[in-house]
């Protein structure tokens, strides 16, 4: 009897366990936030992985997308990593260059990158540079020997449109003059096909997953100059890598290890975050939740549909990818201040 009575007793402790560690969502809301505009890609996949985490979290809750675009998405990041509870209950898709606004010391900032509660990542973005087919600028050594640098649309400091033009003047020497302050990348687009700016530079997957780019694609309106990676994109059989570029343009070890700093964005992919005082329990139940929701037959099915790519990257990896960008030695971080900060 008294081993009965120990056995249930170990079961119920078991069961307080299991159930601590698998917290449960039942009748609660999750707010996803997503740091850029409705529309754009980040938003595509934020929505598209919102439709699905709910099913795969305990107790099912339902999911809100707030978009929440200002300064060119760090409001986003501030206010999931020092206003929102950490209790689960928000997590934002945020820019995954904003640890460069961190290393400028951009007062702006009120995040420590290591210390946000990594959750996963849907893909890894890969960048590209893409011009006006009409602007007189067909390669990367025509910008280096323009008079007149081409003009790039940017919403701020810390993202794409912005770095990796100032990337390109430090590893191979091609000028641009950056025109920030836009709301987002629709309205970079729309000053594209105004003529107010000639480029752009943000992901691949953004330029193979909606409009206008499908629209520019059949009239040829842009060209892509440049792609980074480790490979062409099948999609971009033509276009010349960054590695290449630099081999052709014999860029130093220095302008090297800044761009592989600067390109560690891409590998961050579109990270979704939480407040860092999120509970150990909390974490792996939404780290496990998202990666089943990247694994589900019917996302993956809406992902083809939408033109999405899926490459998931988990949380443990994100939060060693964050600490490696922001631990550098001391001249690299230098340089990227320099860079950053034209």
């Amino acid at each position: 009897m008294k081993k009965v009575i120990l056995f249930s007793f170990f079961l119920v402790l078991l069961g307080a366990e299991l159930q601590a560690q698998a917290p449960s969502y039942q009748g609660k809301t999750i707010t996803f936030i997503v740091g850029s505009g409705a529309g754009t890609a980040y938003d595509m996949y934020g929505r598209l992985l919102a439709n699905y985490i709910g099913k795969h979290i305990p107790g099912n809750p339902n999911v809100i997308v707030q978009n929440m675009p200002a300064a060119g998405g760090l409001a986003a990041a501030n206010f999931v990593y020092g206003v929102a509870k950490p209790d689960g209950l928000t997590v934002a898709s945020i820019n995954p260059a904003h640890y460069f606004n961190q290393i400028l010391g951009n007062k702006e900032v009120k995040f420590d990158w290591t210390k946000f509660t990594w959750v996963a990542s849907s893909d890894k973005s890969e960048h590209m540079l893409y011009m006006r087919a009409d602007a007189p600028y067909k390669t990367i050594q025509d910008i280096r020997k323009a008079t007149e640098p081409p003009k790039c649309g940017a919403t701020g400091t810390g993202t794409s449109g912005h770095y990796i033009p100032r990337m390109l003047e430090e590893t191979l020497g091609a000028k641009f003059t950056i025109v920030a302050g836009y709301a987002g990348g629709n309205e970079i687009d729309l000053a594209t096909e105004r003529n107010e700016v000639v480029c752009r530079s943000f992901t691949t997957a953004a330029f193979f997953a909606r409009e206008p780019y499908h629209s520019w694609r059949k009239k040829s309106f842009v060209r892509i100059l440049m792609q980074t990676g480790r490979k062409r994109d099948v999609q971009l059989p033509d276009t010349p890598l960054l590695g290449e570029l630099m081999d052709e343009y014999k860029t130093p070890d220095l302008g090297r290890r800044v761009a592989s700093v600067m390109l560690g964005s891409g590998e961050l992919g579109r990270p979704i975050v939480a407040h860092p005082a999120t509970p150990a329990e909390v974490t792996k139940t939404l780290r496990d939740a998202f990666m089943k929701s990247m694994a589900d037959p019917a996302l993956l099915a809406d992902a083809t549909k939408s033109r999405l790519e899926i490459t998931p990257v988990t949380g443990e990896e994100l939060t060693k990818i964050a600490k490696e960008v922001i631990d550098q030695p001391q001249d690299v971080v230098d340089r990227i201040k320099k860079i950053l900060a034209q």
